[in-house]
């Protein structure tokens, strides 16, 4: 318990995974905290302060699966191991206690195991910074462990949120003061509340000696790095040492982000546009789910990056879907591609685990699958004529792969492999003379001894000598007691040691037979020394080249979701994209990605839509779309359907349309549905609000802005006061290419008056009382929404929407919109009470139809008509009497 205490204490905050033989013990509150949180039996062991030690423990050999839940609760684990052998502790006395020390702070930004991590997807850990100096300027590092990624950029407050939505990280470092800096700003949102580490300091110069020895001084230089950027940098740096316990993780040189190089997406728009995951925080239905047909986890991870933050460069928008372009033309050399693609391993996360010391022979493996796969790529792109750009640089890099560490690792490892080393049996045979050797004398005992026996047997002249093992005497030789005497005697006691005498036999044992017995008990460790030896050897020679290995990696991890991107373009007849400069905005026959998979595994087809957002700097901006039509209509389809080719255009992806000509957008916002915050106080309105002002307050020209009912969450007139208000600022203040939806139909006469604005509509047709809607967008404003009848659908009681029905027809006819609110109470006044009239109770049958219905008149000769008739006669008096 005192060593338990002083560990605990070193390591306050984390549950500590005590080593105990072949557990690992919780204790106290650990205990308490872990009991509950893995449904496992609390137990006590022993007292302390006269109370008794509450106790629980996993198993070793599961240990990973208990971890991996307490970790995604958002525990904290400290890995606590025995640092020797029990018997090198009771050689100290029989009393002491066996060292242990933590090995390794487990949390959830730094872990690296796939059993712990979605393999389709990055595990970031982000530090925060900031440093004042008239106005607070902000930082953020962020890396991944688990593949070296290293990312450091500096923000404005007002990026921050953006930044942190679009990286989405697993746990956030920073310190208490920047956490109570950006609480008084109203910059510290909920969602970053369980995903906080606060962490003592983050200092630039106390950083500088962290980041020299983590990177190279060829490849980064620390003061090219603002002060804050170097603070957080050097958080993070830190922060995974410590985690690490002494083993350095293969952190990349850090890669600085500079502002306005990729669409600012906020994250009230990612969360609208269900980008990378649905409002209900599942990826199936997402943008991501649609499109992503990666075939390996390196380029699901870097489709889904690529998403989270499309380019704002034109021509490297371009040069990204010429090579698209490329593989949409040639079906043969893409599905060759994808094919061994598939054979290519996570290269990337091996490597991390081997720098970290907890590869397996697997990840030495996947080292040389990975290199085998990029030579045999390379071959076949360096066969294909005029490769666009990318696609040349990505065959320079996969032709660069070290085919003597593959050779050497295929050579070396065999084809059924352990999860970890300390296992064995994973070399090859005949890779190593003396590991063979070794192996035979312990794989094969049986055979060494009767080989043995059989020369003994001969030399003796005695059929009947036995090699035989024991327990206690280990192997002897064991002869009838009538042959003993004979080797008691010259020439053979001087081979044959007397071990002992029993009624019917005697046992000997030999020089060459204790030897031997010696050599066996050695042998399977001697052979896993050896073979652990090899695997040391193998790994330092992966990890001499992981600069190389990583740039690899990245460049099968791209040209993974280039074919995926030119499998989704040519199969579901998506078009290449126009991208460039301008203030375009021209779709044309264009289509949401999501809806229309699931309407086309319904059976259905999808009702493509124009928008023609287009304007120029002339012009005093883009085009501005007033869409008006009922609910269930498809407004919000629409709408978003344009946000999401415009991602889709940007990060280098064809896009669902016949055309499309797309001036390179810079910020993307959309305002579509409801919600609240109602545990930090803020109504669906308020939320509505808050979103709008930011739209408002940061969109430019260059900008594209869907939004949908604004001001639907207050009074009438309030509402259609502040949607008029907000259309006229997007127009003369903003001047950016926007779709505005709504129900408000006043605001249609807008288009009269601000020239670029239009009206639009979705189309309905009334059929027999019914509504019908075409989701079809043309020109024109609705006479109306069509309220009624979407409610009649949803189910409302049939009492209710004759009342509504009622009301409406009253306030249409005094056109409430004019009226005071005087006029209005009166009319309202003049309404005959609501009654709820229960539903009319089923007529009675109708039997003389029923019979009726049963009769064939073409199958019946005259006399069975007159006598069906006679029955129907029959059947009607009958009913009247009753």
């Amino acid at each position: 318990m005192a060593q338990y205490f002083e560990i605990k204490a070193v390591n306050p905050g984390y549950l500590l995974f005590y080593r105990m033989g072949d557990f690992y013990e919780l204790f106290f509150e650990d205990a308490e905290v872990a009991s509950a949180a893995l449904g496992i039996v609390l137990t006590k062991r022993g007292t302390h302060l006269g109370q008794p030690i509450g106790m629980c423990g996993v198993p070793i050999h599961a240990a990973n699966d208990y971890l991996n839940k307490l970790i995604k609760l958002g525990h904290r684990v400290a890995i606590c191991e025995q640092m020797e052998d029990p018997a090198e502790a009771k050689k100290r006395g029989s009393k002491s206690v066996v060292k242990r020390d933590v090995v390794r702070l487990v949390t959830p930004g730094t872990l690296t195991e796939d059993d712990h991590l979605d393999a389709r997807s990055s595990n970031y850990l982000a530090a925060l910074s900031m440093v004042r100096h008239g106005e607070t300027d902000f930082a953020l590092a962020w890396a991944d462990i688990s593949t070296g990624e290293t990312f450091v950029a500096d923000l404005t407050a007002a990026e921050l949120a953006d930044e942190m939505a679009r990286i989405d990280p697993a746990e956030l470092l920073l310190t208490d003061a920047t956490r109570a800096l950006l609480t008084e700003r109203h910059l510290y949102p909920p969602a970053w509340l369980p995903i906080a580490t606060i962490i003592e300091t983050v200092d630039s110069e106390v950083a500088m000696p962290l980041l020299r020895q983590a990177f190279a001084a060829d490849l980064f230089d620390p003061t090219s790095l603002s002060r804050a950027s170097r603070a957080a940098l050097g958080a993070l740096v830190g922060y995974v040492g410590e985690s690490q316990k002494g083993r350095r993780a293969p952190l990349r040189p850090p890669v600085t982000e500079a502002t306005g190089t990729t669409m600012a997406i906020d994250a009230a728009t990612r969360s609208s546009l269900e980008i990378l995951q649905t409002q209900r925080g599942q990826s199936k239905g997402s943008l991501r789910h649609a499109i992503d047909l990666t075939v390996t986890a390196p380029g699901a991870r870097l489709l889904a990056s690529r998403l989270a933050a499309p380019l704002r460069d034109s021509k490297a928008i371009n040069r990204r879907l010429d090579a698209v372009s490329r593989l949409v033309d040639d079906t043969l050399l893409r599905a060759r591609l994808r094919t061994d693609l598939k054979a290519a391993p996570d290269l990337a996360r091996a490597l991390s685990r081997l720098a970290l010391e907890r590869g397996g022979p697997r990840d030495l493996a996947c080292a040389g699958e990975a290199i085998a796969a990029a030579l045999d790529l390379a071959e076949q792109l360096g066969r294909q004529p005029d490769l666009p750009e990318n696609l040349q640089k990505l065959t320079a890099t996969l032709a660069a792969a070290p085919r003597d560490l593959a050779t050497e690792l295929a050579a070396a490892l065999d084809d059924d492999l352990p999860l970890l080393s300390r296992d064995g049996g994973f070399v090859r045979p005949a890779y190593d003379g003396r590991l063979d050797e070794e192996r035979a004398l312990g794989s094969e005992t049986r055979a060494v001894v009767a080989a043995l026996q059989a020369r003994l047997m001969d030399e003796t002249d005695m059929r009947s000598l036995k090699i035989k093992h024991n327990g206690v005497l280990g192997f002897f030789v064991e002869v009838p007691a009538a042959h003993g005497a004979k080797l008691l005697e010259a020439p053979f006691r001087e081979t044959f040691i007397h071990r002992q005498t029993l009624a019917n036999c005697m046992r000997f044992t030999t020089t060459e037979l204790a030897e031997l017995e010696g050599r066996i008990a050695q042998a399977h460790g001697a052979a896993l020394d050896i073979e652990l030896s090899i695997f040391t050897r193998l790994r330092e020679a992966v990890l001499a080249q992981t600069l190389g290995l990583q740039a690899l990696a990245d460049a099968l991890a791209e040209l993974d979701v280039t074919a995926a991107l030119a499998e989704v373009s040519a199969t579901r007849a998506y078009c290449r994209p126009q991208v460039d400069d301008s203030l375009a905005f021209a779709i044309m026959g264009g289509r949401h990605p999501v809806v229309e998979l699931m309407v086309k595994t319904e059976g259905q087809s999808f009702v493509a839509n124009h928008a023609d957002l287009s304007g120029s700097e002339g012009e005093g901006g883009g085009s501005l779309w007033l869409v008006t039509g009922p609910n269930m209509g498809g407004k919000s389809t629409f709408l978003r359907q344009n946000a999401l080719i415009a991602i889709l255009a940007q990060m280098g992806c064809y896009v669902p349309a016949e055309s499309a000509h797309i001036g390179v957008v810079d910020r993307l916002f959309s305002r579509v549905g409801a919600s609240d915050d109602i545990a930090h106080g803020r109504s669906t309105f308020m939320v509505e609000m808050v979103e709008t002002a930011a739209i408002l307050n940061r969109a430019t020209r260059r900008s594209l802005v869907v939004l949908d009912e604004i001001g639907r969450g207050t009074a009438t007139f309030d509402g259609l006061s502040i949607a008029w208000a907000a259309v006229e600022a997007l127009h003369e203040t903003t001047g950016c290419r926007a779709l505005f939806a709504t129900h408000f139909h006043e605001l249609t006469s807008l288009a009269k008056t601000l020239s670029r604005v239009s009206n639009v509509t979705m189309k309905v047709r009334e059929w027999e009382g019914e509504v019908v809607f075409l989701h079809e967008v043309g020109p024109g404003a609705a006479d109306r929404s069509y309220g009624i009848q979407v409610a009649r659908l949803a189910g409302l009681p049939d009492p209710v929407i004759a009342r509504a029905k009622q009301v409406l027809d009253v306030l249409e006819q005094r056109s409430v919109g004019t009226a005071s609110s005087k006029d209005k109470a009166s009319v309202l006044d003049d309404l005959p009470l609501f009654a709820h009239r229960p539903a009319p109770a089923e007529k009675a049958k109708d039997v003389v139809h029923e019979a009726l219905d049963t009769i064939r008149p073409d199958e019946m000769t005259p006399r069975e008509a007159i006598e069906a008739l006679y029955h129907l006669k029959k059947i009607r008096d009958d009913a009247r009497r009753n």
